[in-house]
């Protein structure tokens, strides 16, 4: 038996993202740009099937790669009856970084100044990827956010409702 190979340290195992977002072409483009990099792919074409996926995936998620801008098909709240309505991009990084701690979380957008403003998020708060985007760019961000330790989300603060800081 080759001693050698028992010593060498194993391979971290490969990190889970999940892609969140109402175009499926996008969802698609992402996929096949990380897969094969060896990144295990989760995919929600909406908030309310992220949020599913973030309470019922045994396995870990490591990121969570959402566009800010996720149209519901209705209005909907939560409630008991409700627990995974349609939220924006922002809202469900909020809710799933509080259901999955350690989640690193960037967030997507082909209007960023726009959208980031409209949404009460800094530019330079989260991990931004501006639609469209290299494969390149896409894979150095989620290279780095995984190097980098994950945000934590500070909700007690007197702010605007939809004012929230993140911390590094």
């Amino acid at each position: 038996m080759d001693q050698t190979a028992s010593n060498q340290p194993s391979a971290p195992p490969p990190a889970t993202i999940l892609i969140v977002d109402d175009e499926p072409s996008i969802v698609k483009l992402c996929r096949a740009l990380l897969q094969p990099e060896g990144f295990t792919i989760l995919e929600a074409e909406g908030s309310s099937d992220a949020l599913k996926i973030c309470t019922k995936h045994e396995g870990p998620i490591d990121v969570l790669l959402t566009d800010l801008v996720l149209p519901p098909p209705g209005f909907q709240l939560a409630s008991s009856s409700n627990e995974f309505p349609h939220v924006n991009g922002h809202e469900l990084a909020m809710r799933a970084a509080t259901m999955r701690l350690g989640l690193r979380i960037i967030l997507m957008s082909g209007n960023p100044d726009k959208e980031l403003t409209s949404h009460g998020i800094k530019r330079g708060g989260l991990p931004f990827l501006q639609k469209p985007f290299e494969k390149s760019a896409l894979i150095q961000l989620i290279r780095d956010v995984l190097q980098s330790p994950p945000l934590t989300l500070n909700l007690h603060q007197g702010k605007a409702a939809n004012d929230v800081d993140w911390f590094g």
